[in-house]
């Protein structure tokens, strides 16, 4: 018979379900917006609402576990999301016993960020790699390593918040309450705001142009319809995500460098200019390191969320290299 795990992807905007077999390919799939301001009850509700279908949908195939993938700051090793800023009342909330408690299968609890590099890892753009860094550009910037075949979690699981290293001195505010953070400045929502503010100064821009609105989005598609600050713009945010990637690649000397979230739907665009800064700005022993795609898209964390159950069921059940690799 198949073994089935469960990955969920709770956001704050969506709460994601999927049945997924030992080779990442999805089964069957589920969601639903988030209560996000309804508090734990709620949503674990919810969590358990979409668990339950997915189940009764594999017939007698029975899941190994359930893994669940959750924005931190978030204490893996205790199972405490200690305060998830788009969740109401999850702050110090003991997630993983109250999820353990509605599940009759082993739950297992990871950072949105470091699930995504698991499926990568496990499935997809990093398969058979043993050192990888994986960077997700959308709203905010996070991220997870995997170092040495093995995931990178550190102190409290918390390792890979890659976004918020410092990339200028008392530079912008970044929703941490920090300053000059690689996310203040390569995030979507960074990318966004330079473009309205250089917009509403620029007469010779179509960007806005009869009250359209300005987004990542509407800047792709001016830079490709050639227009000039729209392509400055793209050029800019390039350069940006490759000095944070060079960072990366400096501190963790991976194999390559995924990148994932909304904005690497236009990662075409945006390789010459990250390539460039790398080839530039790495350390000569460095610049051979590629930065490519997610393959999973936006299921990299989905799929991981799975693939941890999976990998926990055989740190019990073998074999000792997956074991290993947690």
């Amino acid at each position: 018979m198949q073994q089935i795990a469960i990955g969920i992807d709770l956001g704050g905007t969506q709460v994601r379900a999927a049945l997924v077999g030992t080779r990442g390919e999805i089964i069957a799939r589920a969601e639903e917006r988030t209560d996000a301001m309804a508090g734990p009850e709620r949503v674990l509700a919810q969590i358990k609402a979409l668990a339950d279908g997915l189940v009764a949908a594999a017939g007698a195939a029975a899941p190994v576990g359930i893994g669940v993938s959750t924005p931190g700051p978030i204490d893996t090793i205790a199972g405490v999301a200690r305060d998830i800023p788009t969740l109401a009342g999850f702050a110090d909330f003991p997630l993983k016993a109250e999820l353990q408690k509605r599940f009759a299968f082993p739950v297992s609890l990871e950072n949105d960020g470091i699930a995504a590099a698991i499926g990568e890892w496990q499935f997809g753009a990093g398969k058979g790699l043993d050192n990888l860094v994986y960077v997700t550009v959308s709203t905010g910037i996070g991220g997870g390593v995997i170092a040495d075949g093995r995931v990178l979690r550190g102190r409290k699981g918390m390792a890979g918040h890659v976004g918020h290293m410092s990339v200028m001195p008392d530079g912008a505010l970044c929703p941490c309450g920090n300053r000059g953070c690689f996310e203040a400045y390569g995030s979507g929502t960074a990318f966004t705001r330079r473009a309205r503010e250089q917009a509403s100064a620029c007469t010779g821009t179509r960007l806005g142009a009869d009250g359209g609105t300005i987004d990542s989005r509407a800047v792709f598609a001016a830079a490709r319809a050639g227009d000039e600050l729209a392509n400055r713009l793209v050029d800019e945010e390039a350069g940006i995500l490759g000095r944070g990637f060079v960072s990366l690649i400096h501190i963790f000397s991976p194999e390559v460098v995924i990148m994932g979230g909304g904005l690497s739907h236009e990662f075409e665009r945006l390789r010459p200019g990250i390539g460039r800064c790398i080839s530039d700005r790495a350390m000569p022993a460095f610049k051979d390191v590629r930065v490519t795609r997610a393959a999973l898209g936006q299921n990299s964390g989905l799929i991981g969320a799975a693939a941890l159950a999976f990998l926990t069921r055989n740190v019990h059940h073998g074999p000792a290299a997956l074991a290993a690799a947690l």
